[in-house]
């Protein structure tokens, strides 16, 4: 399995962005397919965006299309998350997340992940 640390987390006026980073260390990280989540206070764990073992596709929630931008680099072990125009809504903890490709299920099932990060807040507020 891999070993994930999230960071880049903070407080940031609505409009803003910011750019969370999340090192893997352990296993080859270019087996895995990585994911960001996010749970918001008082809500439950929600998908946020996909990005398959290359990074050639990445799938959103339709809550970030067009703000957030997920990649990954292999070559340091690390995938991004870019979140721009934020949102007083956006305000959640934000995991990312691991797991070996799995055909047929989809990769918004939560218990499909192996690995998972420690989470980074986000509070977006004037």
């Amino acid at each position: 399995q891999v070993q994930l640390v999230e960071s880049g987390g903070g407080l940031v006026q609505p409009g803003g962005s910011l750019r969370l980073s999340c090192a893997a260390s352990g296993r080859t990280f270019s087996n895995y397919a990585m994911a960001w989540f996010r749970q918001a206070p008082g809500k439950a764990r929600e998908f946020v965006a996909y990005m398959i073992r290359t990074g050639g596709y990445t799938y959103y929630a339709d809550s970030v299309k067009g703000r957030f931008t997920s990649s990954r680099d292999n070559a340091k072990n690390t995938v991004y998350l870019q979140l721009n125009s934020l949102k007083p809504e956006d305000t959640a903890i934000y995991f990312c997340a691991a797991r070996v490709p799995s055909s047929g299920v989809s990769y918004t099932t939560q218990s499909s992940y192996c690995c998972w990060g420690q989470g980074t807040q986000v509070t977006v507020s004037s």
